[in-house]
C-alpha cells in the first residue's frame, strides 16, 4: 500500500547555520549528497519510528490525541537518548523508549570534523494513521519548525520546575479547574471529587503544563519573562525550591443603586516552596472594598455579634470609611508527602467535595479555617479525611469572651468503579466547645461512622450528615450527581406526607468539553434541590456553617435551583456567561420557621407535615455574569477581566433584609485567580 508520509523537520538545538556542520547520517542515507542528508534522515527515521511503534493497549488508538513530542538526542557514539515525551501515559513513554532501542544506529552529527552531540524534535499523532494523511495538516505543519523546538524546550523547563511534582493543592477556581477537568474525559478515571487537586497525585497534569507553556510569549528579555511568562522570583537548590509572587484583585465598576462607585483593593503576597517532601505555601491579603447594594446589604447582615460584616468567602470585616468593607486574610499550610500513597496537610483554607459547580456536601463558600487533611491513594480508591476547626460568630455565640468553637470531623471515600464510573462516599460530623469542651476522641478516628458516634453519644453531640456523589465519563462530557442526607424516618419517607425530618439534597448536572467539536468551548447544567431544615440542627450552634456562611449551597436550604456555564478560551482570551435562577423559600416576620434559615433552631418549625420545597416566603432568584478576559501570566494566573451582572430578586412578601431589587453592575481589573467568590445569591 503506498502512503505519503508527512516529513516533519527535525530541529537542531545546536546551530545549524554553519556549513560545516554536517547531520547524522542514517543508515539508508550513506549515498546521500551532502545538501540531503538532513531531510534524508528525518524522513528515514520517522518513517521507521512508525513502522516499529505500537500503541499501547491501555490507549484509545482510535480517538485523537493531539500532537506528541518526542524530544531526543543523539551522541557522539550514535546512540539515542530520549530527553522528553509530553504523553500523558507512561506506557506511550515506554513504548518511545523500546521504539528508539530499536532503530539503527546512526553516524553522528560532525563539526570541524569531530562528532558532537546534537538534540532533535520528533512530533507524531495518535491514530498513528494520522501521520499518513495528505494535505489535510499541511497548513498545520507548514512553519512549526521553530515553534515545536521553542515549545519543546518550555515544556522540559516548566515541567523540570518542582512545584508541579509537589504535594502542594492547585489553587482552586472554578476557570482553571474546567480547563484541567477538560483533559480528563478521555483518560482513565481520575478522582476529581476532592478539590483543591494535589500536584503529585494528578497523573493527567502534563495535559495542563503543556497548555500553559503553550501559552508562554517569545520574549528575551528577563522583563518580559517575568511579567508574561514566569514567576517573579524562583529559587532553585538541589533539594529546596522558593517562590516568590505577588497577587492582586484591583477592581472599580458601579451598580444602579445610589453607591457612587464599587471597587476592591487587594494586595496579597504568596510563598511557597519545598524541602524535600516537605513543601509549604502562605498568603496574605490586605484588601478593602465596596460592592453592589445587595452585596454590602447582606454581608453587614451575616456580621454577627464581631466585626462590621462578613465579606463573602473571605471573613470578619472591620467598618472602613463609608460602610466599606476592610479584611484582612490569611492563608498557610504545610503539606508532607511521605510517598505516593499518603500526603499530610495542616493549615488554614478551604475544602470542596463534587464534581459540581455547587457542592452539597462541602464547598468553599465560606471562610477560611483550620484544617488537618490526610489523602491516600491506592489501587482504584482515594481516601480523604479532614479535621477542620470553625467558629460561631453570631450574637449569644461565645465561649469565655471568644467566638464559639466548633469541630468538623469529614470522610470522604472515592472509588473508580470502572474507567468511566466513579463513586464516592462523604460523611461528616459537626461538635462544639459547649456540646464536646474535650471533643470526643472518636471523631478524630479515620475510619470510624460518625452517624452511629452521634447515636451512642445522643443527638446534642453532634450534628452528623452523610452523602454520596458520583461521576460517569462520556466521550467528551461527564455526568455527575450528589445527594446528601442530613436525617431521614422511613417510615414517613415512603408515605410522602412531607414530614420534616425528612431533610436531603440532590443535586445532578453535566459537563460538555469541546462541546459541538468546537475545541475549548465548554458546557456545564446543573440542578440542586435542597429540602427544608436541611443541615439545620435543634441546638442552632450545631447547624451547618462557619463565620456565619453555609458549608455547603450558598442559599443554605428549601430551594430549588438552576445554574448553566458556557466558557471559551483561545490562546489568551477567555470568556464565560453563567446564569443562575431559581426558587428560596423564606420566614416571614413570625417566629415560625419555614425551614430555609439553617441558623435556627428546627424545634421552631411550622408543622410536622406537608413541607414542601421553596416554602413560606417563596423568592424568585435569577442571576447572569457575563465574564471577558485576558490572561497577562498563564503561570500565575494574573489577568485583565471586565464583568456585567443582572440580578432579580422578587420575594412573595418583602420583609426586613429581603426586597425586592433589581441590580445591573459592571466592573472591570486585574486579578490573581486563585479562589473563587460566589455573589449569586
Amino acid at each position: 500500500m503506498q502512503k505519503t508520509l508527512l516529513l516533519f523537520t527535525f530541529i537542531f538545538s545546536l546551530s545549524n547555520i554553519a556549513q560545516n556542520k554536517k547531520a547524522p547520517v542514517y543508515k539508508q542515507c550513506e549515498s546521500v549528497v551532502f545538501s540531503e542528508l538532513e531531510s534524508c534522515f528525518a524522513q528515514h527515521l520517522k518513517t521507521d519510528f512508525l513502522d516499529i511503534f505500537k500503541v499501547p493497549t491501555d490507549v484509545n488508538k482510535d480517538v485523537f490525541h493531539g500532537k506528541i513530542i518526542v524530544v531526543f538526542s543523539i551522541s557522539t557514539s550514535g546512540n539515542y537518548t530520549i530527553n522528553y515525551v509530553n504523553s500523558n501515559y507512561k506506557s506511550v513513554k515506554l513504548e518511545v523508549q523500546r521504539v528508539f532501542k530499536n532503530l539503527p544506529t546512526v553516524t553522528p552529527a560532525m563539526y570541524n570534523g569531530r562528532a558532537v552531540e546534537s538534540e532533535f524534535i520528533l512530533p507524531f499523532y495518535i491514530p498513528l494513521e494520522q501521520n499518513f494523511v495528505t494535505n489535510l495538516a499541511a497548513s498545520e505543519i507548514k512553519n512549526t519548525d521553530s515553534d515545536l523546538a521553542t515549545i519543546a524546550k518550555k515544556q522540559q523547563n516548566f515541567d523540570a520546575n518542582t512545584e508541579f511534582n509537589s504535594g502542594l493543592s492547585i489553587p482552586f477556581s472554578h476557570q482553571q479547574y474546567a480547563i484541567i477537568n477538560s483533559f480528563y474525559t478521555k483518560q482513565t478515571n481520575n478522582h476529581t471529587a476532592v478539590k483543591p487537586y494535589i500536584y503529585n497525585e494528578i497523573n493527567n497534569y502534563q495535559k495542563v503544563i503543556d497548555y500553559k507553556t503553550s501559552l508562554f510569549k517569545n520574549v528575551s528579555t528577563r522583563l518580559g519573562k517575568k511579567l508574561w511568562n514566569d514567576d517573579l522570583i524562583s529559587i532553585k537548590g538541589n533539594d529546596y525550591w522558593i517562590k516568590i509572587n505577588p497577587m492582586f484583585d484591583l477592581q472599580l465598576g458601579k451598580d444602579n443603586s445610589d453607591i457612587k462607585y464599587t471597587y476592591n483593593n487587594t494586595r496579597a503576597l504568596n510563598i511557597k516552596g519545598g524541602i524535600g517532601k516537605i513543601n509549604f505555601s502562605t498568603s496574605f491579603y490586605e484588601s478593602q472594598g465596596r460592592f453592589a447594594s445587595y452585596l454590602n446589604d447582606y454581608m453587614h447582615y451575616l456580621s454577627g455579634a464581631k466585626g462590621n460584616g462578613v465579606v463573602l468567602g473571605r471573613g470578619v470585616s472591620k467598618i472602613f470609611k463609608n460602610n466599606d468593607f476592610d479584611y484582612p486574610v490569611a492563608e498557610a499550610y504545610i503539606s508532607y508527602a511521605a510517598n505516593k500513597h499518603f500526603n499530610v496537610q495542616f493549615g488554614n483554607g478551604k475544602n470542596f467535595i463534587g464534581d459540581g459547580y455547587r457542592s452539597l456536601l462541602l464547598s468553599d463558600v465560606a471562610s477560611p479555617y483550620t484544617f488537618a487533611k490526610i489523602s491516600t491513594n491506592f489501587w482504584k480508591v482515594k481516601y480523604t479525611n479532614i479535621w477542620m476547626w470553625m467558629d460561631d460568630i453570631r450574637v449569644g455565640s461565645f465561649e469565655n469572651g471568644s467566638n464559639l468553637r466548633k469541630y468538623m470531623a469529614t470522610h470522604h471515600l472515592s472509588i473508580n468503579i470502572t474507567d468511566k464510573l466513579n463513586l464516592g462516599f462523604f460523611e461528616s460530623v459537626i461538635t462544639n466547645q459547649r456540646s464536646n469542651p474535650n471533643i470526643d476522641i472518636n471523631f478524630l478516628n479515620p475510619i470510624i461512622f460518625y452517624r452511629a458516634v452521634e447515636f451512642s453519644r445522643g443527638s446534642k453531640s453532634g450534628n452528623a450528615i452523610v452523602g454520596l456523589n458520583t461521576k460517569y465519563k462520556l466521550n467528551n462530557a461527564t455526568v455527575y450527581g450528589q445527594f446528601v442526607l442530613d436525617e431521614i424516618t422511613v417510615k414517613q419517607f415512603f408515605k410522602n406526607n412531607g414530614y420534616w425530618a425528612n431533610k436531603f439534597g440532590v443535586q445532578l448536572g453535566f459537563n460538555y468539553y469541546n462541546a459541538f467539536k468546537i475545541n475549548n468551548l465548554s458546557i456545564q447544567g446543573e440542578v440542586n434541590l435542597v429540602r427544608p431544615y436541611t443541615y439545620s440542627h435543634k441546638d442552632s450552634e450545631l447547624n451547618y456553617s462557619h463565620y456565619n456562611q453555609p458549608l455547603a449551597h450558598p442559599w443554605g436550604s428549601n430551594f430549588a435551583e438552576f445554574v448553566g456555564i458556557v466558557r471559551y478560551n483561545k490562546d489568551r482570551w477567555f470568556g464565560n456567561l453563567k446564569v443562575v435562577t431559581g426558587k428560596k423559600g423564606f420566614d416571614f416576620n413570625t417566629n415560625e420557621n419555614y425551614g430555609g434559615n439553617i441558623f435556627l433552631s428546627y424545634a421552631n418549625r411550622r408543622n410536622d407535615f406537608n413541607n414542601v420545597f421553596y416554602q413560606g416566603n417563596t423568592a424568585k432568584i435569577f442571576n447572569t455574569d457575563l465574564n471577558v478576559g485576558y490572561i497577562i501570566n498563564p503561570t500565575t494566573n494574573l489577568q485583565l477581566f471586565g464583568s456585567l451582572s443582572v440580578r432579580t430578586f422578587r420575594p412573595e412578601k418583602p420583609v426586613s433584609f429581603f426586597q425586592k431589587e433589581n441590580t445591573i453592575w459592571f466592573r472591570f481589573g486585574l486579578k490573581t485567580d486563585v479562589f473563587n467568590s460566589y455573589f449569586s445569591l
